[in-house]
């Protein structure tokens, strides 16, 4: 994209859009801190999550959701199931394939680790910021949602 040097409203805008990047990055990489899912590796809990947010699905399905090969996939959902966080049962329609399931340890792990999440975003927002700038956040949040879902 262009920049043209002689708008400030568009000075500003691509001022914006760096500082939030930057910021959101920095939130994202805060907010994995406060995970507190043991000693899995950011792949095995994107798996969980992938598993979370669209259920059951065959290793298949998760390696190319995750853009990994279906061997490594694998190799991560055997780690995940040893550790008891998934399960797999034969697929009703094709009875060569699994399909990985969470199981309802797994599902509490989850639970437990974002509500771990939202507490420290609480304690962080009622500590840090003012009433004013609470209520400032707040509409900012629905600023954010119309970014995200544009």
């Amino acid at each position: 994209m262009a920049k043209p040097q002689n708008d400030p409203e568009i000075a500003r805008t691509l001022a914006v859009a760096g500082e939030l990047r930057v910021v959101l990055g920095r939130l994202k990489r805060r907010l994995r801190e406060e995970l507190h899912m043991g000693e899995l590796s950011w792949s095995q809990v994107s798996v969980l999550g992938h598993l979370e947010r669209g259920g059951p699905a065959t290793v298949s399905t998760l390696a190319r959701a995750e853009g990994m090969r279906p061997q490594s996939m694998g190799a991560t959902v055997a780690v995940l199931e040893k550790a008891g966080l998934v399960s797999g049962t034969a697929d009703p329609n094709d009875g060569r394939q699994t399909v990985i399931s969470l199981t309802p340890a797994c599902r509490e792990l989850i639970k437990a680790s974002r509500a771990a999440r939202e507490d420290w975003l609480f304690r962080s927002i009622r500590t840090n910021l003012t009433p004013a700038e609470q209520k400032q956040l707040a509409n900012a949040v629905e600023l954010l949602k119309r970014v995200a879902d544009s």
